[in-house]
């Protein structure tokens, strides 16, 4: 008799903060957190503080694309749309987050981030890549695909 071996993420939920565990096949089920309910793969961007980026970025091991932002940034403004975008372009295959410079400083000291929108793609527990400057969806998609 074979034995089958599912292949399994851990994601963190970037509502509440806690680990789950989800078989991959499942990545596209609309899979939510065991704790709070929350959708683990989002459709949209989510804005999380530095405890959860940094849960996340140690512990997940589907790519997690942060958007490094301030409300007050024309081009952080402009780029928005053109990020949520991307966030439907790599359905099933990187969940994409926001962090607010502004309201957490302490992000932009601790990923070292001189200039917004920065982003900076988190897999296996590290930095994986950055990119600096705002872009279309299309170009920030394509980069992410090419770091796999």
């Amino acid at each position: 008799m074979a034995e089958t071996h599912t292949h399994t993420h851990t994601l963190t939920c970037l509502a509440c903060g806690q680990g789950n565990r989800l078989p991959a096949d499942r990545l596209d089920q609309s899979p939510k957190c065991g704790t709070c309910g929350a959708a683990l793969m989002p459709a949209k961007p989510v804005a999380i503080d530095l405890a959860t980026l940094e849960r996340a970025a140690r512990r997940d091991s589907l790519p997690l694309l942060v958007d490094f932002w301030a409300p007050w940034c024309g081009p952080c403004r402009a780029m928005a749309p053109e990020f949520e975008r991307a966030a439907g372009l790599l359905a099933g295959r990187a969940r994409l987050a926001k962090i607010d410079t502004q309201s957490h400083p302490d992000a932009t000291v601790r990923f070292d981030i001189r200039g917004i929108p920065a982003f900076i793609l988190f897999r296996d527990g590290r930095e994986a890549a950055r990119l600096a400057g705002a872009r279309p969806a299309a170009q920030l998609a394509d980069w992410v695909r090419g770091q796999s």
